[in-house]
């Protein structure tokens, strides 16, 4: 069985994770997955308020072009995808061809069900899977999809490169 490069796998998942991050973002602005409501508190704010991290933090932003930008979901937001940009970078760099099949969407579509479906309702910082609207699953299961399909492009890629 091949080494694990964890130098290179943490180059590609860093690359990937930023790239797709912002993939997601761009993704959101188009197909929004909540309410303007229901965003006022969007799950990364509720998971660290529930976590104990006072709200005066988590709501914490930062203000561009006369719009006020929430840093503090960015920064999980950007931790989520790089995160998981690395893991399935190492998964591309020891060939695990069950889990990066399909260039990546499947693992995509199973972290989206594995959060959005499961972990996040049980903690209750989203609603049930039954209280989301059609939209929030349309736009968060093809988001999750498009982004896991772009950090095994660049993840891929890079290992390549390297």
């Amino acid at each position: 069985m091949q080494k694990l490069n964890l130098k290179h796998v943490l180059i590609a998942g860093s690359a990937a994770g930023l790239i797709s991050g912002l993939v997601k973002l761009g993704w959101e602005n188009v197909l929004p997955p909540r309410t303007a409501a229901r965003n006022k508190v969007n799950p990364p704010q509720k998971l660290l308020q529930q976590l104990g991290i006072p709200a005066k933090l988590t709501q914490a932003s930062y203000h561009y072009s006369g719009e006020s930008l929430p840093w503090v979901s960015y920064l999980v937001h950007f931790g989520f995808s790089v995160s998981f940009a690395t893991a399935y970078a190492a998964l591309l760099d020891k060939k695990v061809k069950a889990l990066t099949r399909d260039e990546g969407v499947p693992f995509g579509i199973a972290v989206w069900v594995a959060f959005h479906l499961v972990i996040m309702p049980a903690m209750k910082t989203v609603p049930s899977v039954h209280d989301q609207p059609w939209e929030e699953h349309l736009s968060e299961g093809l988001g999750h999809a498009i982004w896991m399909w772009t950090n095994h492009e660049i993840a891929s890629e890079v290992l390549r490169q390297l």
